[in-house]
Parts: C-alpha cells; sequence; structure tokens
C-alpha cells in the first residue's frame, strides 16, 4: 500500500479506503477521458470500468495520453487498461471496447452499481443518453463539455449545464437534455473562453464527426484532471 502513502497523508486513512471500495464509470477515453481515468486510478478508487470504441489514430498524439506512434492502431480502452493495472495491479478493472448507442446504455447503467460516472463523450447523441438515463437513475455524474479551439486553463470552470456559456457543445447538450424532459441538475467542466473560429475544420472518415475543432497538448488533459478532482472529491 505504499504507493498510496501521499494520498492518505492528504486525505486521511478513512476517505482513502473509502476510495479504494468506490466503483468509478469512465465513459470516453480520449483527450479528457483517459487522462481523468488515469488521475482516478492514482488516487486509489479500487474498481472502474471504462468504455471507448474508438482505435488509437496520428491525429491522436498531440494531445490523448494512450496515443503513441507505438500504439498506432490499437483499442484505446485496451492500452488505458494496460496502464492502469500498471498503475495499480489490484485495480478490479472491467473494460468495453465498443461505442456505445442509446439502447445499450441502460444495459451498461444496470450491469452493476456505479458510485460515480465521468462523462468524457465527444459525440452528441451518446452523450445525451448517458446523462438522461444515469440522472434517470440518481447516479452521480459529471460531464465534460467541449475543450477544443480553446487554449486558456485559467478559464476552465465547474457549473450546472445551465450556467455555462461560450461553449457550443453545453448549448447542444443543453437543448437536446431540454426537449429529453430532463429537469435535473448537472454539473459539468468547461470554459468560459470564446471559441477560436478559425479552428475548426471539416473532417472526413470520423465516426460521428463532420467538422473538428483544433486543439493543443494541455487542454483536454486539464479538463480530464477537473474532472477527477470533482469525482475524488464527492466520493
Amino acid at each position: 500500500m505504499e504507493w498510496k502513502q501521499r494520498t492518505e497523508v492528504l486525505f486521511g486513512t478513512e476517505k482513502t479506503e473509502r476510495m479504494s471500495q468506490a466503483h468509478v464509470l469512465v465513459v470516453g477515453l480520449g483527450g479528457v477521458g483517459a487522462y481523468a481515468a488515469e488521475q482516478i486510478c492514482r488516487a486509489g478508487v479500487g474498481k472502474m470500468t471504462i468504455v471507448d470504441g474508438d482505435t488509437i489514430q496520428p491525429s491522436n498524439i498531440n494531445r490523448q495520453l494512450p496515443a503513441l506512434h507505438s500504439t498506432l492502431g490499437l483499442e484505446k480502452a485496451a492500452v488505458v487498461a494496460a496502464r492502469l493495472k500498471d498503475i495499480n495491479p489490484d485495480l478490479r478493472l472491467t473494460v468495453h471496447s465498443l461505442y456505445l448507442k442509446e439502447d445499450t446504455i441502460p444495459e451498461l447503467l444496470d450491469s452493476d452499481t456505479f458510485d460515480f460516472i465521468v462523462d468524457a463523450i465527444d459525440t452528441l447523441s451518446p452523450k445525451c443518453s448517458l446523462i438522461y438515463h444515469a440522472l434517470n437513475r440518481r447516479l452521480r455524474i459529471v460531464s465534460s463539455m467541449g475543450a477544443g479551439a480553446k487554449s486558456d486553463i485559467t478559464q476552465v470552470r465547474f457549473a450546472d449545464i445551465r450556467d455555462t456559456y461560450h461553449c457550443g457543445l453545453s448549448k447542444a447538450v443543453r437543448k437536446r437534455l431540454q426537449k429529453m424532459g430532463v429537469k435535473r441538475k448537472l454539473p459539468v467542466v468547461f470554459s468560459t473562453e470564446q471559441p477560436d473560429p478559425e479552428a475548426v475544420i471539416l473532417t472526413e472518415g470520423e465516426r460521428n464527426k463532420k467538422s473538428t475543432c483544433g486543439t493543443v497538448s494541455y487542454m483536454p488533459a486539464v479538463f480530464g484532471c477537473y474532472l477527477a478532482e470533482y469525482m475524488i472529491k464527492r466520493l
């Protein structure tokens, strides 16, 4: 247990033990989610379920934790899983290398007891479906909004989604959830920075994406750390 010593000095034995008994679901293991998953693992959470159906592409290398030239073409979930088990060999880990669909999300959420859900999905329909079903089940969840086309980490904030601004993803999620009849609060991580309108390009061949935003190495990582902090403090 020596590797948890510094965490225990900070939080105390009881809170560190509480984390070791917790089960956290992390959905999305890209620029934001992989960093969140790693911070959660290093904090000593004892059980995790991770979900991502994507493979590592050259364009991921500038910002995504599992993306290396040696891992190109590999499943993100498998690469992240190996890293988490190397951090904590005793971690009870369930790995789903798949894209979540709206009709499979209830099955996932009902498959086990989750103490917290971390949403780092970057496509609208599965993201809103996960949030909808989690809130309906009164499961604790924190969600990442858009880190693309932004570069100022000092403007990253926690907020209820109804209080977000200067974020296109937040606006789209908010509207979709309203149509779905969601009235419960949703804690999110977002940036108050105005996005750079020149940092958007059209994409071809990417699943569920017609355009993508320019990103810099540190910005998604900061979002991931914010997600991890929010969850860890509330456990």
